[in-house]
């Protein structure tokens, strides 16, 4: 799979955040972001896996 470029214009004061939240995990901000992304992606597939599973089975209560 290649990469492709994304460029942003974001708010300082939403940067300095990215920034802090980075460091704070040992990452490049890029690296930061992108990994919110994917995790959020991740989150967004694993929602509608379990909503078919539930429409195929019937919802279970746990």
């Amino acid at each position: 799979m290649g990469t492709s470029v994304l460029s942003l214009r974001i708010d300082g004061d939403l940067l300095e955040r990215l920034r802090h939240h980075a460091a704070k995990r040992g990452m490049s901000v890029q690296d930061y972001v992108v990994r919110t992304l994917i995790r959020d992606d991740f989150d967004e597939r694993f929602q509608t896996a379990v909503e078919e599973t539930e429409k195929f089975y019937g919802e279970t209560v746990t």
